[in-house]
């Protein structure tokens, strides 16, 4: 049993350094993509929030990660995950409507000047 924890313990280390590394990647990522947007589409309420919620989704995942890498058994990183995906789950379906109505806001915003008034 013990050979079997070393492994496991070795895999975790391991594993959060390239998690690690792939998070540094992301952010970076992240940022160019919100200059993008900015620069795109100006500032408004879809771009706050598909930044904000990006933001938030990379900070769970982060944490998820952290979690996993204490994890001391396998049980331990599915009962992790598990929560993890129902939070997620959770969070997406909230997100989903919360972007749907900034997009449809910011659509109707951009089509007023196209509109004719009787």
């Amino acid at each position: 049993m013990a050979k079997y924890n070393q492994r496991f313990e070795d895999f975790s280390e391991t594993s959060t350094q390239a998690v690690e590394q792939n998070m540094e990647k992301a952010r970076a990522a992240m940022d160019n993509y919100s200059s993008f947007l900015q620069n795109s589409w100006g500032h408004n309420d879809l771009i706050e929030k598909m930044q904000t919620y990006t933001r938030k989704n990379v900070a769970a995942y982060a944490e998820f990660v952290g979690k996993l890498g204490q994890a001391k058994d396998f049980q331990e990183v599915i009962r992790i995950q598990t929560e993890f995906m129902q939070t997620q789950w959770n969070s997406f379906t909230e997100q989903a409507r919360s972007l749907g109505e900034a997009y449809n806001k910011a659509l109707a915003d951009a089509t007023k000047p196209f509109c004719m008034s009787t």
